[in-house]
């Protein structure tokens, strides 16, 4: 096949790129810096069997006016470029996956959240996610079979789990506690139709707020699965369908990296911490309780539906205590 990746020089980008390279397709790969342009972006898409886009500035970074308006364009723009592109190729790409995130679901501690009955939350976050969804679903692509990736935080080799490891390495590896803070105006809605009003939000969720997560083997599988699967489109979440919550996360990874305590990072602890790992609390904090209904349903199998195992997966990846390396250590990124 003729694939297309936007965005390739990301970690899931660069998964996808080896891995589709290794089976024999020919890969095109769009970015800032080339190999081929977003200039050339409907050149490149034309005659295409496959477009992947996964471009969009990290969210791995503080919110201030000028990160959450890249965040936001850095999704939008390029996935309407994309669409304009596939709209007047005169062979355009028979699927189209394009990258989203769970994130776009409400805080939920008494229901998972499924593609059938997910309820959208509001505010900064969820705003860039419909945005970014409305921009793959605008118009008619008679040809083309469109999927929102909505992905949990994926295990892998990515900023993340670095971040919560360093957090384990501070002796703050236990659970991260929501409380009270001065509010502030970071998490506010954004873009055409913002929600919310604008208030952080606060929940009283001890530590065992949801942790939905999926491994970036599996993440890779069901790209591969989705492309065939022509009777699947719309969105599709992209979640282990066994998700834990934030005090067991924290346990599991402290025993994988051999950090021998952590303590409970309460709000008024992580506000700092985090505004000095230039990062925000709100990634540790929301509850995400999302359920891949609609991968089960079809017969796909995970390689790593379980937490630990999948930690362990991929060695050597973090340093446990001390600085020296793990022999069972994991990473984590965000999509």
């Amino acid at each position: 096949m003729r694939i297309v990746i936007a965005g390739a020089s990301g970690f899931i980008g660069r998964q996808l790129v080896a891995e589709f390279t290794a089976g024999g397709h020919e890969v095109v790969a769009i970015g800032r810096r080339g190999p081929v342009t977003w200039s050339d972006a409907r050149a490149a898409v034309d005659g295409a069997d496959v477009l992947i886009n996964l471009a969009g500035k990290s969210v791995n970074c503080r919110y201030t006016d000028a990160n959450r308006d890249e965040i936001l364009r850095s999704r939008v723009e390029t996935t309407r470029a994309l669409h304009h592109a596939v709209e007047s190729a005169v062979s355009p790409p028979r699927v189209w996956l394009n990258a989203s995130t769970a994130t776009i679901y409400r805080h939920a501690m008494d229901r998972p959240n499924t593609e059938a009955n997910g309820e959208l939350g509001a505010g900064f976050s969820v705003d860039v996610a419909r945005s970014w969804e409305r921009a793959l679903f605008a118009g008619d692509l008679p040809g083309t079979r469109r999927v929102a990736l909505r992905m949990a935080i994926v295990l892998g080799d990515g900023p993340a789990t670095m971040m919560l490891a360093r957090l384990a390495r501070l002796g703050l590896g236990g659970p991260q506690v929501d409380g009270w803070w001065p509010q502030h105006r970071r998490y506010r809605g954004i873009g055409e139709h913002p929600t919310g009003d604008g208030r952080a939000p606060h929940h009283d969720t001890r530590g065992r707020q949801r942790f939905s997560w999926i491994h970036i083997d599996d993440v890779l599988g069901a790209i591969r699965f989705l492309i065939e699967r022509d009777d699947i489109d719309g969105v599709v979440n992209l979640a282990s369908p066994h998700p834990s919550d934030n005090a067991t996360l924290m346990r599991t990874l402290r025993r994988v990296v051999r950090a021998p305590f952590g303590l409970p990072a309460r709000r008024w602890m992580l506000e700092p911490a985090m505004w000095a790992l230039r990062t925000e609390p709100e990634l540790v904090l929301k509850s995400r309780w999302v359920l891949p209904e609609r991968l089960t349903a079809a017969g796909f199998t995970f390689r790593h539906p379980d937490l630990e195992e999948a930690l362990r997966a991929r060695e050597g990846a973090l340093p446990a205590q001390g600085g020296k390396r793990s022999s069972n250590a994991p990473t984590v990124s965000r999509a």
